[in-house]
């Protein structure tokens, strides 16, 4: 059966997303009941902001292969067309549906305002982590206030984001197995500017191998991983990370550009000093080794390394040309007890009370399906007020002192560990001065490959 397009938004859908496909790909969209369900390669997400290339009003969808486009518009008209509830910019960030993650944006710059300020007068390149952000909009933000790159750590995650547009990425994690060293030959053919990280002779092998039956002439950029305390990945220091360059730089189609060290461990550590200390000592490791590596004839450009809670000692290394930050923009309440409150909690999940357990305990509806609790429980905005987790879809507030909380009553909840919590959400609602003035799509949400 045919959809019958409701005519109140009937043209506006022809206009912007079925008159740009071909007329083949509109006789089908028509017809939902025929459209081939076998999947094709990567499509960009849903974007809602006009100020990047890619990115189009929120009816419109950048996909790159009729399949997506018509499984898009299906999902579209269905989502859109026949439900009430459709969030435009310019609403009252109070009439969001609950739970909705939602961002003020004048913290949100004051962060970024904050971090360049700190970390580019020491002339080392910041290449935030989009771990975080899973927003290829976002690293265009960061870029435009001084940024170069970013980072992510998964295959899939690069495969997203530079589909829509935003190609200066490496990728940090170890990119192991047949199947993801295929993707990585695929995505390399698109995107010469990728970078990647090896910790092995085994990892370097079948990638090198992969590219050579490619037909690719170019070597891909390459770096050594180093262990600098971490302990979950990296070549040891010394000895191991001297063998594993030697076998890089025979390798033809892997271009050895430099070193990766994570102190992963030390960001969350408590006590300034104790934290800046600890980073000196994976420091030294890191820049030993690279030094250790250019005595050995390699040509060492980039030492990377640093995070949010390290970044700031990081660039006062003689050897450090490059840090990756990213929880920053954001900030959670694990970093927060950490490092303080020089960055400021700009997102949060905005829950609405749906039931009242108590006179001075009432329920909500952000569970886990909405926060982690991997670094310990979200917090009520609100101080007085302590978080509990009642299952997937709720949650409870509690508290002794202070206004009781009823019933429809909206709160905002700041997220314990962000990165995953972002993971849970497919949209951020970014307002100011409590209107909706951007919508941004999380678009390597579930990309763990």
């Amino acid at each position: 059966m045919a959809i019958c397009w409701p005519p109140v938004i009937s043209g506006r859908i022809f206009r912007q997303i079925l008159l740009p496909l071909p007329r083949a790909s509109r006789r089908a969209i028509r017809n939902p009941g025929r459209l081939p369900l076998k999947p094709r390669p990567l499509a960009a997400p849903l974007t809602t902001n006009s100020k990047y290339p890619t990115q189009t009003p929120a009816i419109q969808a950048h996909i790159h292969n009729d399949y997506f486009q018509q499984k898009t518009i299906k999902r579209l008209f269905y989502s859109t067309a026949t439900m009430p509830y459709n969030p435009q910019i310019g609403d009252p960030v109070t009439s969001l549906d609950t739970p909705s993650m939602i961002v003020d944006l004048d913290l949100m710059e004051s962060n970024i305002k904050k971090l360049m300020g700190q970390l580019l007068p020491t002339g080392i390149s910041i290449r935030p982590h989009l771990k975080t952000t899973k927003s290829a909009l976002l690293a265009v933000k960061l870029v435009s206030a001084g940024a170069k790159g970013g980072c992510v750590a998964k295959l899939s995650e690069a495969e997203v984001i530079t589909s829509l547009g935003f190609t200066d990425l490496l990728i940090t994690c170890e990119i192991i197995g047949a199947q993801k060293v295929a993707r990585l030959v695929e995505l390399f053919r698109k995107v010469r500017s990728i970078r990647i990280v090896v910790d092995s002779e085994v990892g370097a092998k079948a990638i090198n191998d992969a590219l050579a039956g490619s037909g690719i002439d170019d070597p891909i950029l390459t770096l050594i991983d180093l262990d600098v305390g971490l302990h979950r990945t990296g070549v040891q220091p010394g000895e191991p990370a001297l063998e594993l360059a030697r076998f890089v730089r025979e390798c033809k189609h892997l271009k050895l550009i430099g070193v990766q060290g994570y102190e992963g461990h030390l960001q969350h550590v408590h006590g300034r000093e104790e934290r800046k200390a600890s980073c000196l000592e994976s420091m030294a490791i890191l820049t030993q080794t690279a030094d250790a590596l250019r005595q050995d004839g390699h040509d060492i450009q980039v030492v990377t390394t640093g995070g949010t809670g390290t970044a700031e000692f990081c660039v006062t290394v003689p050897g450090v040309t490059e840090v990756q930050p990213g929880s920053f923009l954001f900030m959670d309440t694990d970093y927060r007890n950490a490092v303080g409150s020089f960055y400021s909690n700009s997102l949060t999940i905005l829950s609405t009370v749906i039931s009242k357990q108590g006179p001075k305990c009432i329920t909500i509806d952000a569970g886990l399906k909405s926060l982690t609790t991997d670094s310990g429980l979200a917090e009520c905005k609100t101080l007085g007020y302590t978080y509990g987790v009642l299952g997937d879809e709720h949650g409870s507030l509690s508290w002794t002192e202070g206004p009781d909380l009823s019933i429809g009553d909206k709160v905002e909840m700041v997220p314990s560990h962000i990165d995953p919590t972002i993971n849970l959400h497919d949209v951020y609602y970014a307002y100011r001065n409590g209107i909706i003035e951007e919508i941004w799509s999380v678009d390597s949400r579930g990309k763990v490959q």
